[in-house]
């Protein structure tokens, strides 16, 4: 059982100081995964439903700062060596798919072939409308792009026709490091989600679930979706977050299949403190099976 850190991007974690303190922290301490997420835009009154909490509310604040989920990583990169970014999750449909191939090819190969791209509709209809964006029918932009983004990735001389997006005979470098393809793990627990899951992903991020019964219905759901689309759940790379996690939930997580719990933390804002604060979550989690935490070099 791997353990992630949902922790960059974010009011303290959008500091640079913080990033690469964090980030190096974070994988000399044993964790497999730092990851961030993303809004381009907040809105102080949302009429859109948060689908992760019980009041359907988001607890970030409007003006916190948030980065680009591409340039956090970027930075939590270069502190580190080893371990793995992931967006968790980019807004797909909010973006042009032949953009975001470019962006995720281009960290994947400064990386070191590092990079897992998690993707999700998104929630927000306000978000959509100041990007001049349709929020319906986001679920098919986002299925399309996928495909076309692969396409970009795997191809030299690439061409697409899809209702949303098109291109022919158009180059994009730098390819990605591992075999031309980027992990590209779907988030989002409806099942809606979970359909897009077995149907184009490479692996399930879970996020704010209420606890290991709640992850064990969804991936109930999930293998049976994955038989019906003629694939094996077992395929699939699954990553979850749960609203009150618990070190006991590990045992549990593991024998349903889970290859990653995400612990979702608010760094310090003092980037000095940042690795006693990772020390102390490893040391509480036992990060990389490592005796209580204990730091890897």
């Amino acid at each position: 059982m791997r353990l992630g850190l949902h922790a960059l991007g974010v009011g303290a974690g959008a500091q640079r100081e913080v990033i690469e303190a964090v980030a190096r922290s974070a994988e000399r301490f044993g964790f497999a995964t730092i990851w961030a997420g993303e809004h381009v835009v907040m809105v102080d009154k949302a009429q859109s439903r948060y689908p992760y909490s019980s009041d359907g509310q988001i607890a970030v604040p409007a003006d916190a700062d948030w980065l680009d989920p591409f340039v956090a990583l970027s930075f939590a990169s270069a502190a580190t060596r080893r371990i793995r970014v992931a967006t968790g999750v980019l807004l797909l449909p909010e973006h042009n798919p032949v953009t975001v191939a470019k962006r995720a090819a281009s960290l994947d190969s400064l990386s070191g072939g590092r990079l897992v791209l998690g993707v999700g509709v998104g929630w927000s209809q306000e978000e959509f409308a100041a990007l001049g964006i349709p929020f319906a029918r986001r679920g098919p932009r986002t299925n399309e792009y996928v495909k076309a983004m692969r396409v970009l990735w795997r191809e030299d001389v690439a061409s697409f026709a899809g209702e949303f997006v098109s291109f022919s005979g158009v180059r994009v470098y730098p390819k990605p490091v591992h075999g031309r393809r980027i992990p590209l793990v779907i988030g989002g627990n409806s099942d809606a989600a979970l359909t897009r899951v077995a149907r184009i992903g490479d692996g399930w991020y879970g996020f704010n679930l209420s606890g290991v019964d709640a992850v064990r219905d969804r991936l109930t759901r999930l293998a049976k979706l994955c038989c019906d689309a003629g694939r094996d759940v077992q395929e699939l790379d699954v990553s979850v977050a749960l609203k009150n996690p618990r070190p006991q939930d590990l045992a549990e997580l593991a024998a349903l299949g889970v290859g990653e719990l995400v612990l979702v933390e608010g760094p310090p804002e003092d980037a000095s403190a940042a690795e006693q604060w990772v020390a102390e979550l490893a040391q509480r989690w036992n990060a990389g099976n490592t005796p209580l935490g204990r730091a890897v070099d």
